[in-house]
């Protein structure tokens, strides 16, 4: 993983002491309400329902061991003991106290961490494929392009000041884990027959209230194109995108309301200004962020396969683990583990002080000192002995990390809700684990295979509800929470938003419908058909049909 060097720690310090000093001008009302929202904004830091919340940039979701340990001492020291794994791959605080955040800031910088551009209208973190550089169907790894654009982006003095904020993905596997369709600019990297390395970009997507599939403006981008490039995509957003209407704001109203082409044709005409000046990538910078990346000296194993099979043939819960929370890795006799943080009883993606040192002290123990945060909302641990993998998964277990639901209906990715968010139209945390409790049986959720259900609390979308297999939107309705249900939305390969079903439901009777609409799903399909195969299959009236049908 990328490693900050002398002129990073400087910076992110400097940066430390300046939010120090404006916070302490604050307190002392030298600085107005207005403004001061900003700064803290520009450092991650919001006044949510009841306390402000924090928000720390874990750059395209990697953190070190190290990292995760401080952050761990932090929620013991200035919080409640816990933070929460969002789905930009970031950690979130819950309780800070205003006045003690610039010595959270501070004891980040030690580990070179910061919240620069968590928030606010500017280019926000990076994020990619969570199995990036070590997936056995990785083509090109994405993370150094991640990093060139951090690198670049971080207080770019053009935009720092966007219409709105502003969300990049990048990807460089055959399976799109990094939901690149539904960003600002989504990125696909792939290697020519030559072996170069060329980008696809999209520009456009997003959720929220006008939730949008991103169009393909440039394909076989150079490397070397890369900065100069997505320049002149910010450059034309910040010259025509609106700033009256906050609603209106976001790159995808401005795609849509040129049309692509139309958008194209002005990013190449601005690139042309660009593209061979000083912000041309030379081979020097790209193999010098390239060599940050360099793979782990792996050992040379072999006949790990053959014991992990023993192991599973002797363990049902094991194996059951295997099959849904463990991917090929590229390198023989390693694999990928991803722990859950979806349980009953505990909001997705919260972890504990506990929970967090355990993941660290596993990393080192099993891997190379890594860590990946996914848009899940779950824990990666990228480089796995599969000799290990038994006992890991007894330890998780016991830490209440060990849940074999990756990837089935139960691996819920849900947003704070009117629990936590003071923009929320309903809860969305209580209405996660009644669904979680409901379903809490594996074999059923066995067989009901890969099953995406995303929850958000309003429009604003933070769980993701657009692009859920189901997807559930917290709704007012005239003070009264409801809740609209969405069918057929995905965030990767071939991507597409969820159509609403109708009507909708009271939030006791949105478990109910779930059933229905499974029960549907499991008469109708063909063998080994997933839910989302099966639903455009089959389109959406026999759901409706069953979901509405008077119960007399």
């Amino acid at each position: 993983m990328y490693r900050y060097n002398q002129f990073d720690q400087q910076f992110i310090q400097e940066r430390v002491d300046q939010y120090r000093d404006q916070t302490a001008r604050y307190l002392a009302g030298e600085i107005s309400d207005d403004a001061f929202q900003q700064l803290r904004l520009r450092n991650g830091l919001y006044i949510q329902r009841l306390a402000p919340m924090l928000r720390i940039a874990v750059p395209y979701g990697t953190i070190s061991s190290r990292q995760l340990k401080v952050i761990a001492e932090i929620s013991r020291n200035y919080d409640k003991g816990y933070g929460h794994l969002s789905t930009r791959q970031n950690i979130q605080l819950n309780w800070p106290e205003l006045e003690e955040v610039p010595d959270i800031l501070a004891d980040l910088a030690e580990v070179g961490m910061h919240a620069i551009q968590t928030s606010g209208s500017c280019v926000r973190n990076v994020t990619t494929d969570h199995f990036a550089g070590v997936s056995a169907d990785e083509e090109v790894d994405a993370r150094p392009y991640c990093e060139l654009l951090r690198q670049w982006s971080t207080y770019h003095p053009e935009f720092d000041w966007l219409p709105r904020k502003f969300k990049i993905a990048l990807n460089g596997s055959s399976s799109d884990r990094a939901a690149t369709a539904v960003h600002d600019i989504g990125i696909e990297a792939r290697k020519i027959p030559s072996g170069d390395v060329v980008l696809d970009v999209y520009v456009g997507g997003g959720l929220g209230r006008t939730p949008v599939i991103g169009s393909l403006i440039r394909t076989g981008l150079a490397e070397r194109d890369l900065l100069t490039y997505v320049e002149a995509i910010l450059r034309v957003y910040n010259r025509y995108g609106r700033r009256d209407n906050k609603y209106k704001a976001r790159i995808k109203i401005l795609v849509r309301a040129m049309t692509p082409n139309i958008f194209r044709e002005k990013v190449d005409a601005e690139w042309e200004h660009l593209h061979d000046g000083p912000g041309a990538l030379t081979d020097e910078e790209i193999l010098r962020v390239k060599n940050s990346f360099v793979p782990p000296t792996y050992a040379d194993l072999n006949n790990e396969e053959s014991l992990l099979g023993l192991q599973r043939l002797k363990n049902r819960h094991f194996d059951a683990w295997v099959e849904n929370n463990v991917d090929a890795h590229k390198q023989t006799g390693y694999a990928i583990v991803t722990l859950s943080t979806k349980i009953p009883g505990v909001p997705p993606g919260d972890v504990t002080d506990i929970q967090m040192d355990a993941v660290a002290d596993w990393s080192d123990k099993y891997g190379y000192g890594e860590i990946r945060i996914s848009h899940e909302q779950n824990f990666v641990l990228p480089d796995v002995r599969q000799s290990d993998l038994l006992e890991l998964f007894v330890t998780a277990e016991k830490h209440a990390l060990g849940a074999a639901n990756v990837g089935l209906l139960t691996d819920v990715i849900c947003c704070p809700g009117g629990d936590y968010c003071s923009l929320a139209n309903a809860k969305s945390i209580p209405v996660a684990e009644e669904i979680q409790r409901q379903f809490d049986d594996y074999d059923y959720l066995h067989d009901l295979g890969p099953l995406d259900l995303n929850i958000s609390g309003c429009m604003n979308a933070c769980g993701h509800h657009h692009v859920g297999h189901i997807g559930i939107l917290g709704v007012d309705k005239k003070g009264a929470e409801f809740y609209q249900i969405s069918l057929g939305g995905h965030a990767g390969k071939n991507a597409s938003l969820g159509e609403i079903i109708g009507p909708s439901f009271s939030r006791a009777d949105v478990t109910g419908s779930i059933v229905k609409i499974l029960d549907v799903y499991i008469q109708s399909r063909v063998q080994d058909e997933t839910f989302l195969d099966c639903y455009r299959r089959i389109g959406m009236q026999r759901f409706k049909e069953r979901v509405y049908a008077n119960p007399g």
